[in-house]
């Protein structure tokens, strides 16, 4: 009939059109919630359940906050019977009593009030007990004795669920165990900048627990312990018919970002992947990582590509079955060698709407999975273990996945979605790069077209303005390689320029005046060739500029990898006493021709863009690179030409095999960088000179492509490595040093 399938102010989508298993999603702008069912399923007898009602008509109901009028010793206002999305209400606490948390909060459209819970305390309070911890809105509090050993237990109003601890205890360290309840409905869900906050940090520590550690031997030499394989990551999503295909395809994006950015990290997990439905389908098995069977991350990638949402047996829903499979292969690991086992770090992370008809409730098999990590000895080995849940979905059994999740003092191991559609966005903010300040090379692999995007892209670019002592000026690029020193090419200075001439901009147009010092390569010598016939030679075109102080890491500034730097071993995942520069460089220049990039200025739309080129490595290639100068640069002959164009150079441009794009002369200095994945980057060059100017008048509009006649040449960094590491690598000094490799 036209009133089971009508809703007020929203619409609805079908799973199956009006099939047996269709479930009907309702749809209600932001602000609103459907009301009084988020779903119905078609059942065979041809009837939805919940069977739609004409009074109350299906609806979107304005989002509702919890009552916040539970303010104890304090009074709120307005005092309202509802509170729904944007009223805001104000907190005062009477005298004799002062506030902690808001002093005025907002509903917002997720459901949730902003800010944190109110709190009036007593101004004289005793220092052996614990804080008040307030009541959070739509909550009640049984106690209110904060003394050590003193039990407070909560529950919620009707129509809401509580989330987080219903009882907590004062501890003699002062702080209450477990986590501060909150009060949902079932249309609350949590923020991506939430979800961002609490598993970020949270995953974060397990990547940087699971690095490799430098350690010492017994002779005193510094070591690096490799852990990999001692973290293992399962991850398990819902692919039954209650998860729409739009939902299961965001989920599984967010997880292969979420896979992509672990690996731009020093660490190598291994993976158990599976989806499940009536049945479980395992698309790779933890134990494929064990030994020579290692699987390359590109195959899980490709293996997660391939899954079709239509392959599924989509009779029902088994979520214990996916928890009894990861129970099994922690079996099989645990028996193969014990000891590892109890040095693994486990994390499971389940994306499901916590929904389950068959296999019965999943609770005991996950307190066998505690059991098998914990090993009778909890307290120390508690942190080994942790079980997220994401709940997505249209209608999400928070009831039924609370029990599963890892409970922790202050940490939160479950989180509502609202759609999946953030899910991919809030995993790739949640390894925050700012966080991980050891990383070189780490930026977002993607950008929006807009200055501050393309500034997170490449956060180690660097604009250099220098002041000359004859007052002329110049511009040039740079890049930052640590926190405290600017590579660019050395013929951006004269021999006299000073130092605190120099204008640096970084980041966010942070702008730098004035730096410590300028360090030119010892062999470079602008007019060394002069009595030749050569106006300008370029070789050892390189040059450091040392800031008076370490430069704040963030995610619009961070430094780039430079070769034969055990930071950059780490981004290339070697891992190893061994390894050396000529490792390196065979990974980076493994192809004959090499794909590059570099950073041009757009005048037009005033916003830095990305060039791309490709260096001409094989001998033949680079002969015909390198032999246009002979015809093209005055002074420079065959004869000479290998004594101009040394083998410190790297050549890019002309229209054979394929055309480039030109550096312009606002480009010297620039880096030229190869990203090794999606997250991390490693310079392999610095922008030095051309052949022919193709941009009239500095950096050009648009970007630039190189004609027959034009070559670009750049200074090869594995050239002029023993300059590099005598000041970036210099122990002795007051800033952080780079690690360079032995050989």
């Amino acid at each position: 009939t036209s009133y089971e399938m009508d809703m007020e102010g929203g619409n609805y989508t079908l799973t199956k059109k009006l099939e047996y298993g269709s479930i009907m999603i309702y749809h209600c702008p932001e602000g609103y919630y459907p009301y009084p069912a988020l779903t119905r399923l078609c059942l065979k007898s041809g009837t939805w359940k919940p069977a739609p009602r004409r009074r109350p008509l299906q609806q979107c109901k304005m989002v509702e906050c919890p009552n916040p009028l539970v303010l104890e010793s304090g009074s709120v206002l307005p005092v309202q019977m509802q509170y729904f999305v944007n009223n805001k209400t104000t907190y005062e606490c009477y005298s004799g009593y002062s506030l902690r948390g808001s002093a005025s909060r907002v509903c917002q459209a997720n459901g949730k009030w902003s800010g944190g819970t109110p709190i009036c305390s007593r101004d004289s309070g005793s220092e052996d007990r614990c804080a008040d911890p307030g009541i959070p809105a739509g909550a009640r509090r049984s106690g209110s004795s904060f003394g050590i050993d003193d039990k407070l237990s909560y529950r919620c109003d009707e129509g809401l669920h509580l989330l987080g601890s219903k009882a907590r205890v004062c501890q003699e360290s002062g702080q209450w165990t477990g986590t501060e309840p909150k009060c949902y409905y079932k249309h609350t869900y949590d923020t991506a900048l939430e979800i961002t906050e609490a598993f970020g940090s949270a995953i974060r520590e397990s990547l940087q627990l699971a690095a490799p550690i430098d350690d010492t031997d017994q002779e005193g030499k510094k070591i690096t312990i490799d852990k990999a394989g001692k973290l293992n990551i399962y991850i398990a999503m819902d692919i039954s018919d209650s998860i729409a295909e739009e939902e299961f395809d965001k989920a599984r994006n967010a997880v292969k970002k979420l896979i992509i950015k672990v690996s731009s990290f020093s660490v190598s997990p291994n993976y158990e992947i599976i989806f499940f439905a009536s049945d479980v389908l395992e698309v790779v098995n933890i134990i494929d990582f064990s030994g020579d069977k290692r699987k390359p991350l590109e195959e899980v990638l490709d293996v997660l590509d391939k899954f079709k949402y239509d392959a599924r047996d989509n009779v029902g829903t088994n979520l214990n079955l996916a928890f009894k499979t990861i129970l099994e292969r922690m079996a099989i690991q645990k028996q193969r060698n014990e000891m590892l086992f109890m040095e693994v770090h486990h994390v499971l992370i389940f994306f499901t709407d916590g929904a389950y008809n068959m296999g019965g409730s999943p609770e005991n098999t996950v307190a066998k999975i505690r059991e098998a990590v914990h090993m009778n000895n909890k307290e120390e080995r508690d942190k080994y273990l942790d079980v997220y849940v994401f709940g997505v979905g249209s209608e999400i059994f928070d009831e039924d996945i609370v029990p599963l999740v890892t409970k922790r003092n202050d940490e939160r191991h479950y989180f509502k979605v609202k759609n999946a559609i953030e899910l991919e966005k809030t995993f790739d903010e949640i390894i925050d790069e700012s966080k991980i300040v050891g990383l070189c090379g780490l930026h977002r692999n993607y950008d929006s077209g807009t200055a501050d995007t393309i500034r997170q892209r490449y956060p180690w670019m660097a604009r250099i303005d220098n002041t000359h002592e004859d007052g002329t000026a110049s511009k040039c690029m740079g890049s930052l390689v640590t926190r405290r020193f600017i590579l660019t090419a050395a013929h951006c200075f004269k021999f006299e320029d000073k130092a605190d001439k120099i204008r640096v901009t970084i980041g966010k147009n942070q702008v730098v005046k004035g730096a410590s010092r300028i360090i030119l390569h010892p062999d470079y010598n602008i007019n060394g060739k002069k009595n030749d016939g050569i106006k300008e030679f370029y070789d050892y075109d390189v040059a450091l500029i040392q800031l008076k102080e370490d430069v704040d890491i963030s995610i619009n500034i961070r430094p780039i990898c430079i070769p034969c730097t055990k930071e950059t071993s780490a981004a290339l995942r070697l891992v190893g006493e061994a390894i050396t520069c000529k490792q390196q460089e065979q990974i980076l220049f493994k192809n004959s021709l090499e794909e590059v990039s570099f950073i041009s200025y757009d005048k037009k739309e005033q916003m830095d863009q990305r060039s791309d080129a490709k260096l001409k490595l094989q001998h033949q290639l680079r002969d015909n690179c390198i032999g246009l100068a002979a015809t093209q640069v005055e002074g420079i002959t065959p004869l000479n030409l290998k004594d101009v164009v040394t083998d410190n150079f790297l050549c890019t441009g002309g229209k054979q095999p394929t055309r480039d794009n030109v550096a312009c002369k606002g480009d010297s200095g620039g880096a030229v960088f190869k990203d090794y994945d999606e997250y991390r980057t490693i310079q392999v060059g610095v922008i030095s000179w051309g052949t022919n100017d193709l941009c009239p008048g500095g950096n050009s509009d648009v970007k630039q492509e190189s004609s027959e006649n034009s070559r670009d040449f750049h200074i090869n960094l594995f050239k002029v490595v023993p300059f590099l590491k005598k000041y970036l690598g210099n122990e002795t000094s007051d800033f952080q040093p780079l690690e360079f490799l032995e050989n």
